[in-house]
């Protein structure tokens, strides 16, 4: 009869064990983390925050952007809330459904969320070919993402699969970081 109790009692503990480790999740993906963009010079310039919780492989995350350190600007008949430095850093908020879920290897969601477009002052309008898109990955407990270009004309139009997010790695191409003014992205 112990040996049957003691089996029962092995067995519950191996079933928390595996159940508190569907939920466990690194700590850098709880609670509120700094964003900083990163010039190319190595200076910070600290833009918001971002709020996670982690639920099972998804971590939800919220992103708290400091507007007062955006100006706003009328460019191509549109809103622009915009860095101001050696170029125009206009950010432009992802226009359609985004669940602003990532996992620990998939950060596209956030990407979309912190989509730029640069803009040299002496340039009139806005030309949403020079789009900024940040490429994450996770390095020495925070996440960094390097700019990468996209043409931004792609969100014209609402995406087909509203589910999937519409850019992909075929959409974006490396740029030579040094010839932009905030080609780093980091958020700790």
């Amino acid at each position: 009869m112990y040996k049957h109790i003691i089996i029962l009692l092995a067995l519950i503990n191996i079933s928390c064990v595996q159940q508190s480790t569907l939920v466990h999740t690194e700590p850098f993906y709880q609670g509120t983390k700094q964003i900083s963009l990163v010039d190319n010079k190595g200076n910070r310039l600290l833009i918001g925050s971002i709020d996670f919780s982690a639920q099972q492989a998804t971590i939800h995350y919220q992103i708290h952007l400091k507007d007062k350190l955006f100006q706003d600007y009328f460019l191509s008949m549109k809103e622009m809330k915009c860095l101001e430095g050696p170029e125009l850093w206009c950010h432009l908020a992802y226009p359609y459904n985004n669940p602003r879920n990532i996992t620990k290897t998939d950060f596209t969601w956030l990407s979309h969320d912190l989509l730029f477009m640069y803009k040299k002052h002496t340039e009139f309008g806005a030309n949403f070919y020079n789009g900024i898109y940040y490429d994450f990955k996770l390095e020495s407990g925070r996440l960094i993402g390097t700019a990468m270009a996209l043409d931004l004309n792609l969100l014209a139009a609402p995406p087909e699969d509203k589910i999937q997010p519409p850019i992909t790695i075929h959409d974006i191409d490396e740029i030579e970081p040094m010839n932009r003014w905030l080609p780093i992205i980091e958020i700790n």
